[in-house]
């Protein structure tokens, strides 16, 4: 499918993943609930979503982004996701909105608890098929010049020896208050870099840390980074 730009495309998300126990050093990379459901976005999966509040920032568009985009939209699920708006929203740029998207589709893909509580703990990471999350991932690396995904957030955490807080200033995560170094914030006016210019590697997707590290480490231990399957096209 093939996308002529510029385009308008109003594709709102619906709650953010909440996440595992939290120290309160890492308070500051918290989620913001979007204000609209969009369970027309999935094809056979049940969505559960919460409505209330609204991303935590939005974008119009990359300026960058070519005039003539092609949207893959052969893109496997297991549990019948449909990825072609999120494919469309990396396509024209739309980073903030694919960020949230991906968050919510991490709730759904976690199962009918997750679903139920709006957002996953860290032992249910092991639930998410490696089928979606290689989808997610491909979409991700594709669009953004093979800066952005969990793959490269994985490189780079294994860059840092595993250090959380070096991870989080090597991709972005912390910015300065003076001398004080912190995290940035999700809320309000989010400090987060929504350009595959100016973000620097493994910026994006963005994972809470509000309750803690868990839930980001096991995204990053997942089996499918096991071995290099998930590049294949399908």
């Amino acid at each position: 499918m093939r996308l002529s730009l510029p385009t308008s495309i109003l594709l709102l998300a619906t709650s953010a993943s909440g996440f595992t126990p939290a120290p309160s050093c890492h308070r500051h990379l918290l989620s913001t609930p979007s204000s609209s459901t969009f369970s027309a976005l999935f094809s056979t999966a049940e969505t559960a979503m919460a409505d209330s509040g609204k991303p935590p920032s939005m974008t119009s568009g990359d300026a960058h982004v070519k005039e003539d985009v092609e949207i893959p939209t052969k893109l496997p699920s297991d549990v019948g996701m449909d990825y072609v708006p999120l494919a469309t929203m990396l396509a024209t740029g739309q980073l903030a909105e694919a960020d949230q998207f991906t968050r919510d589709a991490l709730i759904v893909l976690a199962g009918s608890k997750a679903k139920g509580r709006d957002f996953v703990y860290f032992t249910e990471v092991k639930n998410i098929p490696s089928t979606d999350l290689a989808t997610i991932e491909r979409l991700w690396t594709k669009f953004s010049g093979g800066k952005f995904g969990y793959s490269v957030q994985k490189r780079k955490y294994k860059q840092s020896k595993e250090n959380f807080e070096t991870f989080c200033t090597k991709i972005g995560w912390t910015t300065k208050d003076g001398d004080v170094e912190r995290k940035k914030r999700w809320f309000g006016a989010s400090e987060f870099i929504y350009d595959v210019k100016k973000a620097p590697e493994g910026h994006l997707p963005l994972t809470s840390a509000l309750r803690g590290t868990s839930l980001i480490k096991e995204l990053l231990n997942h089996p499918v980074w096991d071995n290099d399957d998930w590049m294949k096209e399908p």
